[in-house]
């Protein structure tokens, strides 16, 4: 038995130091690139802005997070499903590249992050809204879900619990220096994106198509690095605590999607746990995608998220 927990523990850690690897190295691999191009030539496709957030469509409303470093466009390929039947408000968290500025008197947190994204739904006049996080965007949404502005929850492999505090610590790490790596590379980062082995080196541990990704997605995420000043204290103060169980008697249905080839958080380190912290959700593995699911089958992620929001708006009716 104690053998047994040992090669577990050994087996962890050493995922854990390969996934940082890899992204090192793809991070390393895009910095050598932009520093050999002397290409200065316009890029073949416009560039796309790094805006506050993005609102759209009709019906009940829908909130949709995205992860740390991100910003709201990764949510772009599901668009097109959603929008006819909600009223969708995808934002670009504060702190990230495009969103609005986090108060300089406190330190980036979930707490702070979940306190300004309250504060602007009260400035839309919204209570409640159905809500789906992604990653960081799922801790975030388990937390305003405990303010009571839940209607419905849907998470995709959402950040907030672990099994190994080495494995979350180095994970923390690793994004601080792809963050700040990437951030270097922003001036060439067109040139990077539309290079297909770079595109799929910097997608591998995000998702399981990179060729499904935009060029033009890939680049304004990579811009998006360098002007992101959260990023870095809110990596740092992540792994200092995790998420706090949900009540049960919850007034609003939630669904944890978990990835099954997320690179990421893998499901038996981060996923059992959260799961722990929700009694009564509902769980599924959607398979064939990465962590960041949604433009590898968007219409499965967003047939995800209708059928819960459908049946509590049906509910209401």
């Amino acid at each position: 038995m104690q053998i047994s927990a040992a090669a577990g523990r050994l087996r962890s850690r050493n995922a854990a130091a390969v996934s940082a690897l890899l992204a090192g190295g793809a991070v390393a691999a895009a910095a050598g690139f932009a520093r050999r191009t002397t290409d200065r030539s316009p890029p073949s496709r416009p560039a796309l802005a790094l805006t506050a957030g993005h609102r759209a469509g009709s019906g009940t409303p829908l909130l949709l997070l995205h992860g740390i470093t991100a910003i709201w466009r990764v949510w772009s390929p599901v668009l097109p499903h959603l929008e006819p039947h909600h009223d969708v408000i995808a934002p670009t968290l504060p702190g990230h590249a495009g969103g609005p500025p986090l108060d300089g008197r406190a330190e980036p947190s979930i707490d702070t992050l979940a306190g300004a994204v309250e504060a602007e739904l009260d400035r839309l006049g919204l209570q409640q809204v159905h809500i789906v996080g992604n990653s960081l965007g799922g801790w975030l949404g388990i937390e305003l879900a405990r303010r009571g502005r839940a209607r419905s929850l849907v998470l995709f492999s959402p950040a907030g619990a672990w099994v190994s505090q080495r494995r979350i610590e180095t994970l923390a790490a690793t994004i601080r220096g792809s963050a700040r790596g990437l951030g270097r590379c922003a001036a060439r980062a067109d040139r990077i994106a539309s290079n297909d082995a770079l595109r799929r080196l910097l997608l591998a541990s995000q998702v399981a198509h990179p060729d499904r990704v935009a060029p033009e997605l890939l680049a304004a995420l990579i811009r998006a690095n360098a002007q992101a000043p959260a990023v870095a204290p809110l990596a740092r103060a992540l792994p200092r605590h995790q998420v706090a169980p949900l009540p049960p008697d919850r007034g609003y249905p939630v669904r944890v999607v978990w990835a099954d080839r997320d690179r990421v958080l893998p499901f038996k380190q981060f996923g059992v746990p959260m799961l722990e912290r929700l009694p009564g959700a509902e769980s599924i593995r959607l398979h064939g995608v990465g962590h960041v699911p949604m433009s590898d089958d968007p219409a499965a992620v967003a047939a995800l998220v209708r059928q819960v929001t459908a049946a509590v708006d049906r509910s209401a009716r």
